[in-house]
Order: structure tokens, then sequence, then C-alpha cells
């Protein structure tokens, strides 16, 4: 279903009222962005992605210099300010234009490969005095245990060599090397610019700008109306962080020089399924109907449903209570649910016509149709 001009505008005001709206305001309304008190020289490595534009944007707005360096394949998004612009290619080692440049911190958001930390060590070593390291929640040796602290041991790496390893060899085992190789580049971080060194570990990133659709599938079904399959009995767990509210953080983490590691999962508080649901009924003003579907009949029918993990069962059941109160400690904050589900709701609607028509993650209401009639349709117990 494509989002006419007419549910824009909607969507629009429902963002703008979004915190208004009962039991889910927990913050004020946006205030104006102060200027930092000591302006910065910040390199940011990608910064045209997901995240990397919300840093740039915060950055500027608190009068910072910003430089970026990428490949430059992909078109920069309309700076509100000047921002330099430095290209080179980190799979191939060429990192010749940082060297002899002198920044305050370096924010590196697209690395997964203990070699690119490496390379981007041995390129700025002596000139960068803070080195902020987007890791991920998959480093964690064991995803089962509730409550997983930045303490907790990390995923082993079994190959030969994890200086060779290649983003082509990443994806093409990326189950079992993603977790262990970006947590030999967490390793190769502290070797490389010692203890002035912040990790962030993030798991789902949502909200505007989110080409996964993990989380959008969500808010954009329910906005469908009709009958939504719901995973579970909708008590489970679910940790989200909005794009922006992550990306805003990195740079007060650098104005503060804040070293160490952090899990830099939301909200605040914990958030059940049928909650993220519920919220996101109340946004759209939707009419759908929840229906609640036992994870085993899931299982048999090979329905995969994004961000859900039913809680307890298999190897990533904890991934949706990972404490995240040292990042709180740190200054990590989080605006409504309701915010980013509506405007979610409002960036993907205006998408052209053929991103709306298959998201990239879920499934489709013919499949949800499907298993659906199945769940209605199976054999029920009765009282003997």
């Amino acid at each position: 279903m494509r989002t006419t001009r007419r549910e824009l505008i909607r969507l629009g005001a429902l963002a703008a009222a979004a915190m208004a709206l009962p039991g889910l305001a927990h913050a004020a309304q946006p205030v104006p962005i102060a200027r930092a008190a000591r302006p910065m020289r910040i390199l940011i490595l990608g910064g045209t992605g997901f995240t990397g534009p919300f840093q740039v944007q915060y950055a500027l707005a608190r009068g910072h210099q910003v430089t970026l360096f990428n490949r430059g394949k992909r078109p920069s998004p309309e700076w509100p300010g000047e921002v330099e612009q430095l290209h080179g290619d980190r799979n191939s080692g060429d990192l010749s234009a940082l060297r002899g440049r002198q920044w305050d911190v370096c924010i590196d958001n697209p690395t997964s490969l203990p070699f690119w930390v490496r390379d981007a060590g041995l390129a700025l070593k002596g000139n960068v005095g803070h080195y902020l390291f987007i890791s991920t929640i998959s480093v964690y040796a064991d995803g089962s245990r509730p409550g997983i602290t930045e303490d907790a041991p990390l995923a082993a790496y079994k190959g030969k060599d994890a200086m060779a390893e290649t983003q082509q060899t990443l994806m093409a085992d990326v189950e079992n090397l993603y977790g262990p190789l970006k947590a030999l580049s967490e390793a190769e971080a502290w070797k490389q610019f010692g203890d002035n060194v912040a990790v962030v570990r993030p798991g789902y990133i949502v909200g505007p700008r989110d080409e996964t659709d993990r989380f959008t599938y969500w808010p954009h079904r329910v906005a469908q109306g009709g009958e939504v399959l719901v995973p579970g009995d909708g008590k489970d767990p679910i940790q989200v962080i909005d794009g922006r509210d992550l990306g805003e953080w990195m740079i007060r983490l650098a104005e503060a020089r804040t070293f160490g590691t952090f899990n830099a999962v939301g909200p605040r508080e914990p958030l059940l399924m049928d909650a993220m649901l519920e919220t996101s009924r109340s946004v759209s003003g939707s009419s759908a109907t929840f229906t609640h579907v036992a994870p085993e009949f899931l299982v048999e029918k090979k329905v995969d449903l994004p961000i859900w993990v039913p809680r307890g069962e298999g190897p990533y059941a904890g991934y949706g209570q990972v404490s995240n109160a040292r990042a709180v400690g740190a200054g990590l904050t989080f605006r409504p649910l309701a915010t980013t589900v509506a405007e979610t709701l409002e960036w993907f609607g205006s998408q052209p016509a053929e991103r709306q028509a298959k998201l990239r993650a879920g499934i489709t209401r013919e499949r949800e149709a499907e298993v659906l009639k199945a769940w209605h349709a199976r054999p029920r117990a009765t009282a003997g």
C-alpha cells in the first residue's frame, strides 16, 4: 500500500503530536541545539549511511568542524553547513588522504573487519585524540542470557587469519564471522589508539533512513490495518534505538572525551512486543487487530519475523534484555517510541512507490493471511 500525499500530511501531524499520547510521552518537546563549549575537528569514517548523517547534522549544529572519509560512491545528503569530503578505499588500504592531518576525534561507523581498524590506526597514528568505534551486541559469546553487560565474554574467532578476512569472506559466512570479527575489530581499536577509545555496541538501530525495514515492517503493517499476525504472547521484550539518538549521543561522547565500552540499546524502560504494536496502532490511527501465534507454530510454518526474539528460547533470547545502564549513565537518551514510529512512517511513506511496494524484512500480506488461516484452523485441545 503506497502512502498518499494526504497520508504524508496526516503522519507529519501525528509525529508532531506523538509526545502528547497518554502513556507514551516521556520527554519534553525538542529544544534548539546549543553550541558546544569547545568546537572540535571531527573525522567521520563513512558518514553517508544510516547513522552517519545524523552525526554530521548534530555535530554541525553544535558548531564542530566535520570531515568525512569514504569512497565517494554514495551521494551525500545536503548538509546544513560546510563539510569537508575526503575519498579513499579501505578495502585496498588507500587511506593516503588521512595522512598528515589532525583531528580531535575519529568516529568509525562502517567497520566490520579488523584490518580496517589497523590501517586507520597506522594512517592516523598520533593525529587523533579520541577514537569512537561502532560495534554491535552480536560480539557477545552467549546471547541467550538476559541482562548482558559490557563485561560478558566475547565471541571467539575460529578462522585462520582474522587480518586476511575481507568483505567477501565475511558475507559468505556472516552468521559465524560477523560477531567474532567485530570483537577483534574492537580489540584492534584498543591496540591502535590506546586508552583513548569508546566502543559503542548497538542492537537494532531503527527510525527514518533505516533501509533494512526490520523495525519499519511493524508500524507499516499495523498502519495498513486488518488482522496482524503477532509472534508469541506479546510479552517478549524488544530493544531498539533510534538512529538519531545513537548518532547524537556519539557526538556528546566525543565532546565529553568519554572512554570505555557501552551497550547502546533502548528504550530506557523495558518494552514488550504488544506495547510496540499498540504504540504503532495509536500513532497511525489504525483499526488493526492483533492475533498472537505460538512460537512453535511459527517455527513449524517457517515464518521469520524481524526484531522479535522469543524469550527464553534459542541462542539470542537475551538480546531483548541487554543492560544499557552504563550507556544511560554516560548520557544516552531516548526520544519517545511514538515519535520514532510516526517519523518512520512519514519517512517510509515519502519513498518511491517501488521502494514501498516490497519491504526488505517481514512477510507479505499473502503469506501472513495463509499462516493466520492455518492457525485458526488448527486442531484445538478439548477438556477431558
